[in-house]
């Protein structure tokens, strides 16, 4: 067993350049086995030691579910591909941690920063975010605090007018982080159907160059900016998925796990709406609303002895 050098494999080859996000498949669901590196090849070692081959480099995410390890060689592999391991729960219902595939790029960084700590600015941010995910222009002379109120109300409206069109019953979104097993089962579906878009959606930030938890809409939390940006495609991707199964379990029409058939759905949803293509303008278009120039570095910065080289890949990601 053989973890891979920075090398391709071949003498003076230099390394493979990632694949961009919006050229790869969005998600995979791996479980009961232990990632490794063998070969040079990403693999799946069940227990009976049956390897699957896993295109780590053209995938956004591979989410991980429990009774899945991962070595070292693994982990590492992940990271210069580029792909975001998403530790998540039984159907993907949970999501616990993320291995970061890059990292965030200074002046995208200060750039972010500045737009979430200057009011007007992150007003603007928060009416074109409103805009992309509502298809009209905000209400003037209205506070994010406001512009968060009317996105509430409405949100509710397009829930219960999904319960109506699926035959689902609904009261409201109701989950408990802690225990999702206790939720119903148009709950469950929703929290395993945004799940898997945070997934690609923080795969996206990252890729970018941008810190996942500066959010502008959403704060406090470490990945406020991918709900930020998640929103902007739930209701176009995922939500009506999640309704769809439910009420197919309603109608005693499942032939499979809720949470299973809610992540294929999911899955062929993210291919239909071409959404890793879509994400990373997302990102810009609603930053760049907040009219703010990028920070210039001062002119008594240190710069770096030894520059590093141009990434190979997305702009966010390492080497």
């Amino acid at each position: 067993m053989r973890e891979p050098g920075p090398k391709s494999g071949l003498p003076g080859a230099a390394p493979p350049r990632p694949i961009p996000l919006k050229d790869r498949a969005s998600i995979v669901f791996v479980e009961k086995g232990q990632l490794d590196v063998i070969d040079g090849a990403f693999v799946l070692v069940d227990v009976s030691g049956v390897r699957t081959v896993i295109p780590v480099g053209g995938l956004a995410a591979i989410m991980l579910e429990p009774g899945t390890r991962a070595s070292h060689a693994a982990v590492a592999l992940a990271a210069r591909a580029g792909t975001l391991l998403v530790w998540v729960g039984e159907g993907g219902v949970r999501l616990y941690s993320t291995g970061q595939p890059g990292g965030a790029r200074s002046d995208k960084l200060l750039w972010q920063c500045r737009l979430a700590l200057e009011p007007d600015a992150r007003l603007k941010i928060v009416r074109r975010m409103f805009q992309v995910r509502f298809g009209e222009t905000a209400p003037e002379r209205r506070s994010v605090d406001q512009l968060r109120g009317i996105e509430g109300v409405r949100v509710r409206t397009i829930y219960q007018g999904l319960a109506r069109q699926f035959g689902v019953a609904w009261k409201r979104r109701d989950y408990d982080p802690g225990n999702f097993d206790v939720s119903d089962v148009a709950n469950r579906c929703l929290s395993a159907a945004t799940s898997c878009l945070y997934g690609v959606t923080e795969a996206a930030v990252l890729a970018a160059g941008y810190a996942p938890a500066v959010g502008f809409l959403h704060t406090g939390k470490p990945l406020s900016f991918v709900y930020d940006i998640a929103d902007l495609f739930k209701f176009e991707t995922v939500v009506p998925e999640a309704f769809r199964i439910a009420g197919q379990h309603a109608r005693g029409k499942l032939d499979k796990p809720v949470e299973m058939a809610v992540r294929h759905a999911c899955r062929d949803a993210f291919r239909k709406s071409n959404i890793l293509s879509r994400l990373i303008p997302a990102i810009e278009d609603v930053l760049m609303a907040g009219d703010l120039p990028r920070p210039e570095a001062p002119p008594d910065a240190v710069l770096p002895a030894f520059p590093d080289p141009s990434p190979s890949g997305e702009e966010g990601q390492r080497g």
